[in-house]
């Protein structure tokens, strides 16, 4: 039984926390926070030692997992700190106001070799999935009528994933989100940033999306005005979202154009309650699906055990003989979420999920100021990245202070022998990208992908 420590009073770390609870594998043993999440927990039924300052939990050896749910400025530095004590985290979205943040967690996460996930649940709803799915089988039900009878070879080739969730008949996604309350997340502290909500539901059907338009009121992103947002995915496909506070009654609507019929996700009484999709095939038929009140937090149980389960595999290939039965006993006989099969991306959920959406804030709010679209270029959180960008900053400035010191020259001539020498120095330099091996990190991506 793996013991958890909370830190902090967010809705979404106490639900997380009391999933964890229930499903008899894991132990909430330690609390930090304020008492009104103190009573929440134990209107819950759970026994737990509470302490009030956070070094005293990460202090303690038997917690060996973090949950992150504090207020929204002292979010990061308690994910900061939870990540370099080298514990297992798992962090309420958004971590920070920027990508910053979440950056520098991805570096430290490199190094200690521990789990790292965002609470993002709207992107794993069945019905989402679902609606991803309908894409994708109109592609393969067109491509099936087009080439006509195949063999076994070529049908397992043709059905394979194109990656990013990307569909080729998808053109539009329409989706709307009406709230009684502030709609944008973390809305209510003053003097924040807010976070949009959505970019996970957009990711997991339309894919990757490298351009955003943002339109609002003022010249900035405020939880009391309405925002209009509209893009371009990776794979060409355009979208557009209303998000609208302070309605008199709530609205979650998600429609998917594509170049054979609309599908459209109703959610009637507002997110998370039912859901229905309804969707016309390639042939005309009509179809129609429907889903009960979903609840997010066993299914983020089982996604945190299954990506645990990896990261000892990847990380400890030879595990302890208690190690070994742990993991035997609690994860290899926990059943994947249906979705988690569903090709639209590698893996279930990373902290690359929490990285992006925090990027596509970003261009949301430039957009917002310039009043024009904003175009993402997506950079790795990685050592290696790091060290591309600073040896491109070093070599932009040793030719600059090459043709100074070439200047120079003429009246120093000893100055001209340095630049020789310099340039040496910094050529031997990219000897390291090859000499120092890729961490398992890296190579574990790769299979995955």
């Amino acid at each position: 039984m793996m013991h958890f420590a909370l830190l902090g009073e967010h809705p979404d770390g106490l639900d997380f926390a009391c999933a964890l609870a229930q499903s008899g594998r894991h132990n909430v043993a330690v609390y930090c926070g304020p008492a009104l999440g103190a009573d929440y927990l134990r209107r819950w039924g759970l026994e737990f030692r509470r302490v009030g300052d956070m070094e005293e939990v990460l202090a303690d050896p038997a917690v060996a997992a973090v949950i992150i749910a504090g207020r929204p400025g002292d979010r990061l530095a308690q994910l900061r700190r939870a990540l370099q004590s080298e514990r297992h985290v798992v962090c309420v979205h958004p971590a920070d106001q920027g990508p910053d943040g979440a950056y520098e967690a991805a570096m430290i996460q490199g190094d200690t070799k521990q789990l790292l996930l965002p609470l993002l649940a709207e992107g794993l709803h069945p019905a989402i999935r679902r609606l991803a799915e309908v894409i994708r089988g109109e592609d393969q039900e067109a491509k099936d009528k087009a080439l006509g009878p195949r063999d076994e070879t070529a049908i397992r080739a043709s059905s394979r994933p194109t990656g990013h969730g990307t569909s080729p008949s998808l053109l539009l996604i329409e989706m709307e989100r009406w709230s009684t309350e502030a709609v944008l997340l973390d809305a209510d502290t003053p003097g924040h940033r807010p976070s949009l909500p959505g970019w996970d539901v957009l990711r997991a059907v339309g894919g990757e999306i490298v351009e955003v338009m943002a339109f609002s009121a003022p010249e900035e992103v405020t939880p009391e005005e309405p925002l209009l947002l509209a893009g371009r995915f990776e794979g060409g496909a355009l979208f557009q979202v209303s998000l609208v506070p302070d309605r008199p009654d709530p609205r979650w609507r998600l429609a998917a154009l594509t170049r054979y019929d609309r599908a459209e996700l109703i959610f009637p009484q507002g997110w998370p309650g039912p859901a229905r999709l309804t969707w016309r095939d390639a042939g005309g038929t009509a179809h129609e699906e429907t889903w009960e009140t979903w609840n997010p937090w066993p299914v983020l149980v089982e996604i945190f055990e299954s990506a645990l389960a990896a990261c000892h595999v990847i990380h400890e290939p030879a595990p302890s003989r208690e190690l070994a039965s742990v993991t035997s006993q609690q994860f290899s006989t926990a059943p994947m979420p249906r979705f988690a099969m569903a090709p639209s991306r590698a893996g279930v959920l990373t902290w690359q999920d929490a990285i992006r959406c925090l990027e596509l804030d970003d261009a949301a709010r430039r957009s917002v100021e310039r009043r024009r679209a904003s175009t993402l270029d997506y950079q790795e959180a990685t050592e290696e990245a790091g060290f591309k960008g600073t040896m491109t900053l070093v070599g932009c400035g040793l030719l600059w202070g090459s043709l100074v010191l070439l200047i120079l020259s003429r009246w120093l001539p000893w100055l001209g022998w340095a630049i020789a020498p310099v340039f040496a120095v910094f050529l031997t330099l990219q000897l390291f990208r090859w000499i120092v091996p890729k961490k398992p990190v890296e190579s574990a991506q790769k299979m995955s992908e």
